[in-house]
């Protein structure tokens, strides 16, 4: 059965309500919306340990990641308790269903690989050698430091950033909301693709300002966490708190990627939490 779906564009400020929405299913069922995440970062470590099949497989795994968020904000809002189960429940409705969804995991993992070897060809594998310097830290060593310093002014380095960056960007549109079209709406994988960046093109300014919010985020709270700590001179606690607080605002963020979908594609279910005003 699929619900019937109408492309819709929402105001700016909507940007905005929705990382407060991100928070408040999060407040909802903070260790339920947390273990949800760590459990997908579990799982991709051990599938890291399999040699080249377990890297394609967990690119494949991140478009269910989103769409598995939205079935455990769906739950929240109804006064349910997410499990696991949301990771594998898109692909238990119909065959069809399931195929779809296989295939746009499929070709979410190859377009990664593209722009990955495509920006290694950019930059000459300038980034791969500083991952590589970066994995095996030499502490008070100046020639590592050295080693580091020279990687870091590669000037191939930053047209790959950039390169990565641009095009990983640009994937995400039409990936944002295509499973989620496939699983409430029935749609097929092109015309997911397609109606996904089509809702991000109209409704441009909200998730502009989304990422702008998102981005102010993760930077303030950086600062200020590393503005206390130095303060009170407990700086070797910096990479144990990073953790966790990255942690935070990864479930607060994949929590909040429901009400992108919502409003975009308003299809008569709950925006809010019961007993609260949007």
């Amino acid at each position: 059965m699929s619900m019937l779906l109408h492309l819709q564009t929402v105001p700016a400020r909507n940007g905005l309500l929705w990382v407060r929405h991100g928070f408040k299913v999060f407040q909802r069922k903070p260790l339920a919306i947390s273990g949800l995440f760590a459990m997908f970062l579990f799982a991709g470590i051990a599938l890291l340990l399999l040699p080249v099949v377990g890297s394609m497989l967990l690119l494949m795994a991140l478009p269910l990641l989103s769409l598995g968020f939205m079935l455990a904000t769906h739950l929240v809002l109804q006064n349910q308790t997410p499990t696991a189960a949301v990771f594998l429940a898109p692909l238990k409705l119909t065959p069809q269903r399931r195929n779809t969804q296989l295939a746009l995991c499929g070709a979410y993992a190859l377009a990664t690989v593209l722009i990955m070897l495509l920006s290694n060809w950019v930059d000459d594998g300038a980034f791969e050698a500083l991952q590589q310097l970066l994995a095996k830290p030499e502490a008070n060593d100046p020639a590592y430091e050295k080693a580091v310093e020279a990687a870091l002014a590669e000037p191939s380095l930053l047209w790959g950033m950039m390169t990565r960056l641009g095009l990983a960007a640009l994937l995400s549109v039409p990936f944002w909301h295509a499973p989620a079209l496939v699983h409430w709406g029935g749609q097929g994988a092109l015309q997911a693709l397609f109606s996904s960046t089509l809702g991000i093109w109209r409704n441009k300014a909200a998730f502009a300002l989304n990422a702008l919010v998102w981005a102010g985020l993760v930077v303030g709270l950086a600062l200020l966490v590393s503005l206390v700590i130095s303060l009170l001179g407990l700086g070797q606690l910096l990479p144990m708190l990073a953790l966790p607080l990255g942690l935070f605002l990864s479930s607060v963020f994949y929590a909040s990627l429901y009400f992108t979908f919502v409003d975009c594609f308003m299809f008569g279910a709950p925006r809010e939490l019961p007993g609260e005003k949007a």
